[in-house]
């Protein structure tokens, strides 16, 4: 193959590209050491026979413990550190922002977000929300994150979601993940994501014609973002719901428009006639502000409370939560009028929540999240570390219909196969887009040369010692290494991986 002069160049720029990306990462993950991602001197894991409490906490309430996240939840207690994680602007979170914000796109209105190539767009959002659950002290905030993404799925491939999926993450999702559940759902209801995702952007009705309102994302409103499958509302209300929706609308050519970048409601769209909506009145004439009086009918149902308060159970206590708690919680949701702390309060301080340790499942974003935190990998969540999370069948914001990534076990027990093989190539510092040394840990845990002790490793990774069946596992990977090189690189980086694939680590 020829090289030419012009060839040459163009590589040789390319390279300098490259090598001021690198340069930046590397300045960045050395920024994140000093503002303090580093490995603690000293790591004193959970020693008990059983998943410890305040592991737990850390495991179940975010996507798992840092080293020195115990030691520091001990030093302030439970209560105080559920407090500081329900209010997540009280804690800096300097070295994830470092991180995380460095992409340019995510900050754009959704109108304007149209500048960006799809790729582009569909790969910062990805990395943004890996990095923020992996880097972030907001662990609790990043998983009601997580968990109102698939509540309110939107699927990226689906028209321009793409461009408008950014704009709805930080104006929807983020803005209220710990706020007012109407407020939430309000927010989403008129999201110019969620109108081109579910066909509300072409919901209209026409004076003196026969149109019919569309009639998706009204089904979906009941279905499955509020009163839940057959609680109590009939084909009638998802119809009186759509009359209600009508008129609002996005269009991204209305360059000149005022608020171009949201969107409007067209009254010349919109059923403007009486309704009635679970037996409730809606006046004629209500215009823009019937969306507003819908909310507040179906947020403040019984069904939902109820509804809602059974789906965050089962995301952070057990599949088949205490009936009693599902009550506390959804009394909590009505006294509060949807107040997402105070629900995340009676769940996270219930008796069934503290005894519920190893019940649930990883899905395999927080299975691979778990792993970067409890090994202080570092990554930059580039195309490398996000091939094997879409080889485990979780690419983010890619589930295609509405009720977004499943949370029962059985969809995930095909995925077993890429988690080991993720497991032992960051064990072995061989996994594409991340980089984990393994020293300072073995350090922290009281490692000496020669030595592979693994019930302290054991301990930092599950919250407790091994059973017996678990030592014998470690007892015939000794024996395979030799007792010479059971410290070795090769030797340890065969535990860890042998602990990050073990069904221990595969729930929380």
């Amino acid at each position: 193959m020829k090289i030419t002069r012009r060839s040459l160049l163009k590589s040789s720029a390319l390279s300098g590209v490259v090598a001021i990306l690198s340069g930046c990462e590397r300045m960045v993950s050395e920024a994140g050491h000093l503002l303090g991602e580093a490995v603690p001197e000293v790591i004193e894991p959970s020693a008990g026979e059983s998943i410890d409490r305040d592991f737990h906490l850390l495991s179940r309430a975010g996507f798992g413990a840092r080293p020195g996240d115990l030691r520091y939840l001990r030093s302030i207690g439970r209560d105080a550190w559920l407090e500081e994680q329900l209010h997540p602007q009280t804690l800096r979170d300097t070295a994830c922002d470092v991180r995380a914000e460095r992409f340019e796109s995510l900050s754009f209105p959704a109108g304007d977000a149209y500048e960006f190539r799809k790729t582009v767009l569909r790969a910062e959002l990805t990395r943004h929300a890996l990095l923020r659950a992996v880097y972030s002290r907001r662990q609790l905030f990043e998983s009601m994150v997580e968990f109102w993404s698939d509540h309110l799925n939107i699927d990226l491939e689906k028209g321009d979601c793409v461009y408008l999926k950014p704009s709805d993450d930080r104006q929807v999702i983020r803005k209220h993940a710990l706020g007012n559940f109407q407020m939430l759902i309000r927010a989403s209801a008129t999201s110019p994501a969620m109108l081109v995702y579910l066909d509300g952007k072409s919901n209209k009705v026409r004076k003196n014609t026969n149109d019919r309102p569309n009639e998706n994302y009204a089904r979906e409103l009941l279905e499955l973002h509020t009163m839940g499958v057959h609680n109590g509302y009939t084909q009638q209300d998802v119809i009186e719901a759509a009359r209600c929706l009508s008129g609002w609308t996005f269009d991204a050519r209305r360059t000149f428009a005022l608020n171009q970048n949201d969107a409007f409601f067209r009254p010349d769209w919109h059923d403007d006639g009486s309704k009635i909506v679970l037996g409730q009145a809606i006046p004629a004439g209500g215009g823009a502000g019937d969306v507003d009086a819908l909310v507040r009918i179906v947020c403040t149902h019984p069904s939902t409370a109820h509804f809602i308060a059974t789906k965050l159970c089962r995301h952070f206590v057990s599949l088949s939560p205490p009936p009693d708690l599902v009550e506390q919680t959804a009394e909590t949701f009505i006294r509060t009028e949807g107040d997402i702390k105070s629900l995340l309060r009676v769940i996270l301080k219930s008796e069934a929540f503290a005894t519920s340790q190893g019940q649930l499942l990883k899905r395999p974003f927080k299975f691979m999240v778990s792993a970067l935190r409890a090994t202080a990998a570092d990554t930059h969540a580039d195309a490398g570390i996000l091939e094997p999370l879409h080889r485990m069948g979780h690419g983010l914001f890619q589930y295609p219909t509405p009720d977004g990534y499943p949370e029962t076990e059985l969809p995930w027990m095909g995925t077993l196969l890429w988690r080991w093989n993720f497991a032992l190539a960051l064990s072995s510092n061989r996994q594409p887009g991340v980089h984990f040394d393994y020293k300072p840990l073995f350090r922290a845990l009281g490692g000496k040369v020669g030595s592979l002790d693994p019930s302290s490793w054991f301990a930092h990774f599950i919250g407790r010692r091994p059973s017996n069946e678990e030592v014998g596992a470690f007892e015939t990977l000794r024996s395979d290494f030799g007792k010479q090189s059971a410290g070795s690189p090769e030797g340890v980086a065969a535990m860890i991986g042998l602990i990050l694939s073990s069904p221990a680590f595969q729930r929380c």
